[in-house]
């Protein structure tokens, strides 16, 4: 495996593990606070942290280079994976919704067969429709209860999948932290529009501590989600998202009691077994056009 491969693995999976510790934060804060509020909030503690960053790193002076078409349009995409992801956080298990989040990998895999034009075999076609079979039962879609917030974050997958899709289109020039900086003005901006819209509640200290902290979070995993998907090839990486499977089930089972019932379980092992089906596969398939000694 390659270097790059390599550090796109460890950045991918640090990201993950910050990201699951944001989503149960500011699902925790969203008992007391509107959602538009706690984003907005949030943003701009998390605009902060990255101007300053930026700033101490010397990468202000190359702002002008994020004023790139793709950058924005990658933030705005951004953004709105964010909205629908947390609106289903906040109503349904931090578990589940992480579960069904992992189907971004699948997405991904397949925006690059059709547009980068990788190859993909049928084996790797089948285990792409065992993740989707494995979503389908973590959703859990039913006639007389139809769970539109399972929906809502299986819609936020494909969100995710696009933007990590545009991130590869990003000019090499265009520092990784102004990417990062450019999606977090973007949600801070939508969240403070929509905020107009909703009436504010107090923050006690303890709100404002748990959003920093989010912010830190969220911070850190844009930053290496970026590093990853420049780094990393996407079929190699894309799989390593699971890594924050784990994690999200601890917190909810600690934080909220939350535990899968059997089917969702089952389609949690389904699309964990697809995940690591398409990372083998890509590594035999790296291995077979090496060339031989």
């Amino acid at each position: 495996m390659s270097q790059h491969n390599r550090r796109g693995i460890l950045t991918m999976t640090g990201s993950m593990v910050f990201f699951v510790v944001n989503d149960a934060l500011v699902k925790w804060v969203s008992a007391d606070l509107p959602a538009s509020q706690l984003i907005f909030v949030r943003g701009v503690m998390t605009t902060a942290l990255l101007l300053t960053l930026a700033a101490w790193m010397g990468q202000l002076s190359f702002w002008r280079s994020a004023l790139t078409r793709s950058v924005p349009i990658r933030g705005l995409l951004d953004s709105l994976a964010s909205f629908t992801y947390l609106t289903a956080v906040f109503h349904m298990p931090l578990g589940n919704a992480t579960a069904i989040n992992l189907a971004g990998p699948l997405f991904l895999t397949v925006l690059a067969v059709f547009f980068l034009r990788e190859r993909v075999n049928l084996g790797r076609w089948a285990l792409i429709l065992l993740g989707f079979a494995g979503v389908l039962l973590v959703v859990q879609p039913r006639a007389d209860d139809f769970n539109a917030y399972a929906w809502l974050c299986l819609f936020a997958a494909m969100l995710h999948a696009g933007r990590d899709f545009l991130t590869r289109m990003v000019p090499a020039q265009v520092p990784s932290l102004l990417i990062t900086l450019s999606t977090a003005i973007m949600v801070t901006l939508l969240a403070g529009v929509w905020s107009l819209f909703e009436p504010w509640q107090a923050m006690s200290s303890t709100h404002i501590g748990q959003l920093f902290a989010a912010s830190v979070c969220l911070a850190v995993g844009y930053h290496l989600l970026t590093l990853s998907m420049r780094w990393g090839d996407m079929s190699v990486i894309g799989p390593f998202r699971y890594s924050g499977l784990l994690m999200a089930l601890l917190l909810g089972y600690l934080m909220w009691g939350d535990v899968p019932n059997g089917l969702a379980w089952c389609g949690i092992a389904l699309v964990v077994a697809a995940g690591l089906g398409l990372l083998q596969a890509e590594r035999l398939r790296q291995q077979a056009v090496l060339p031989k000694d």
